[in-house]
């Protein structure tokens, strides 16, 4: 089972699941730009998630990014709202 930079199983995102994506690595991977790339070329754009997760060198957002819940979660991928909300208010 792959995980994305988000946290998330790949097998729940919407992207894998249409076959859209074919799953996604950490942001600090040494596979993350290849995989920035495919995504471009595929997709027609990154994934926020993950572009900002490799910029950044965290490996999963939920897990080692300490601005976690962030605006790029914010804008609706993979959380949702009420979900990062919980944390935001620890």
């Amino acid at each position: 089972m792959k995980a994305g930079a988000c946290g998330i199983a790949c097998e729940v995102c919407g992207y894998f699941v249409k076959g859209i994506c074919d799953g996604c690595v950490a942001g600090n991977d040494e596979g993350a730009s290849k995989k920035l790339e495919t995504q471009k070329a595929k997709l027609g754009f990154n994934c926020p998630v993950l572009e900002c997760a490799f910029k950044n060198k965290i490996g999963y957002c939920l897990k080692d990014c300490n601005k976690f819940p962030c605006e790029v979660l914010y804008q609706g991928f993979p959380y949702s709202k009420g979900f990062l909300d919980i944390f935001k208010k620890r």
